[in-house]
């Protein structure tokens, strides 16, 4: 099975990527998804991918463990 090439989006994709994590939602449910993916034409498993994957960046930006899970006091 050949290994899926990681998709990299156009500049606009980007903006409206970004836009979403950044004001909408960092964690969108799947209808949000699915209209994320829909605005900018990628599938919705690209989409997702690319969710986690900026999560994750961002989580460290935080300095807050990548993997996802409750941050307690």
């Amino acid at each position: 099975i050949a290994m899926e090439k990681p998709v990299i989006p156009t500049e606009e994709q980007l903006e409206i990527l970004e836009y979403h994590f950044c004001k909408v939602n960092k964690h969108p449910d799947p209808t949000t998804l699915c209209l994320i993916a829909a605005e900018t034409g990628l599938s919705e498993e690209q989409t997702l991918k690319w969710f986690k994957q900026r999560l994750a960046e961002w989580r460290k930006s935080e300095g807050l463990p990548s993997e996802s899970g409750s941050v307690r006091d």
